[in-house]
């Protein structure tokens, strides 16, 4: 039976990307009432360059081996620094969560298109079914949502750049301690080039510090060395297609520690999205 056949060591690991990246949503909600979302950004990328850069002191190793280098910067720019400003940056275009979400929850498709020459007919409705149930449970956003050229533009450069850095990150066969630091550096300097033309204020205090704490310590570090760690052992759609997981979890998150109620076409977002995961990491038979 499917059951039986799971890899129940991978089970933990994926467990906790899920419930750390789910919550990261909270933090920087958070987070942004205290301070603008480049400055935030920015402050998070020196924190997380510098707790690599202490965990690469201890390893006495800097940098990746040689002959991987161009394409480890690479993923930094993709990944690293292309992926998260853009996305800030569709936001600030006027683009609603929902809508970015939706436009992000293609990304597995795209995936399953350019990694899979045959793309088995159950794993095909399995996206569908889980991209359909995002759109549920995202579904507020979406219909008050603002529609700009530019932002559609900026979140399709998002998308791009997220798949295309998951793609070329499984191709390095390197631990992920080996190449983070270069390119969360590449991140810290992508960043620092936009933070001029944007808004910069920041509030000190609790309300700030802690999700900075979580955001650049738990997500930047922790979370990311799972996530690399996924890519690497794991099929790359079905480690891309978790994300449909991310909306309704923050979701369910809310509710467990803020009190705010669920909606009823989020809970059936929510099984749509778990039966057609469900349909995504079935076997092959």
């Amino acid at each position: 039976m499917f059951i039986q056949r799971l890899n129940w060591a991978a089970i933990g690991p994926t467990a906790l990307f899920v419930l750390l990246w789910s919550a990261g949503a909270i933090f920087s909600k958070w987070g942004l009432e205290h301070a603008s979302a480049f400055a935030f950004l920015l402050l998070r990328f020196v924190l997380a360059c510098a707790a690599l850069g202490l965990l690469a002191l201890t390893r006495r190793r800097w940098l990746p081996a040689r002959g991987t280098r161009k394409q480890v910067a690479l993923v930094g720019v993709l990944l690293t620094g292309g992926y998260t400003i853009f996305y800030l940056l569709s936001l600030d275009a006027g683009l609603t969560p929902g809508v970015l979400a939706t436009v992000l929850g293609v990304q597995p498709i795209l995936t399953l298109m350019l990694v899979e020459r045959r793309a088995n007919l159950l794993r095909v409705l399995g996206l569908l079914l889980a991209l359909g149930g995002l759109t549920l449970v995202v579904l507020d956003s979406l219909l008050a949502a603002r529609f700009s050229l530019l932002g559609i533009g900026l979140s399709l450069a998002a998308l791009l750049c997220i798949t295309l850095g998951s793609i070329f990150q499984k191709g390095i066969q390197q631990s992920p301690m080996d190449v983070l630091p270069l390119q969360y550096a590449i991140g810290l300097l992508m960043c620092a080039v936009v933070v001029p033309f944007q808004p910069f204020d920041v509030e000190w205090s609790v309300g700030f510090i802690v999700p900075l704490l979580y955001m650049g310590v738990l997500i930047s570090v922790g979370a990311t060395l799972l996530l690399y760690r996924l890519i690497r052992m794991g099929n790359l759609v079905n480690v891309t297609s978790l994300f449909y997981l991310m909306p309704g979890c923050t979701a369910l998150l809310d509710f467990l520690f803020l009190g705010n109620r669920m909606a009823a076409l989020s809970l059936l977002g929510m099984g749509a999205i778990v039966l057609g995961l469900v349909l995504v990491f079935r076997p092959r038979g």
